[in-house]
């Protein structure tokens, strides 16, 4: 139960610092599900995205976890619920995205996922704050 209470505990002090982390990390998730969730599903000349698989996962494996990451973290990350263990899948997605699949290119093209890791860090480091369900299921158990 302690350690339960360790994960989801999370207040960042003022109401205004509480706020200014709600909107950004509802806004986080809808650009993630928006441009990187939605790819899912959308038809490019006739084909899906083609989901890089650089650690040489069996393809529905790495199809799940990629589309899990993009598609059900940013809900979580948006209601707060279970922030910290949410956010994991996320990372590991985009560190590998940074590390391994954009290694070669341009700094530019490698911003992106650089800047979602490192947003993605920072809700790892501070939790969902005072606004999520985290918050709230933690203040009734």
């Amino acid at each position: 139960m302690e350690i339960l209470k360790q994960i989801l505990s999370s207040d960042l002090g003022s109401p205004m610092n509480n706020t200014a982390f709600l909107i950004f990390r509802v806004l986080l998730a809808i650009q993630l599900f928006r441009v990187h969730g939605l790819k899912k599903f959308r038809l490019e000349n006739g084909q899906r995205e083609v989901i890089p698989n650089p650690l040489g996962m069996p393809d529905k494996l790495n199809a799940l976890a990629a589309s899990f990451a993009d598609l059900v973290v940013p809900f979580l990350i948006i209601l707060g619920l279970g922030t910290r263990l949410a956010v994991l899948p996320t990372i590991g997605v985009t560190a590998i995205g940074y590390f391994v699949v954009h290694r070669k290119d341009s700094l530019e093209v490698r911003d992106v996922p650089f800047m979602y890791t490192l947003s993605l860090l920072l809700i790892l480091a501070l939790g969902a704050g005072r606004y999520s369900l985290d918050y709230y299921l933690l203040n009734i158990l």
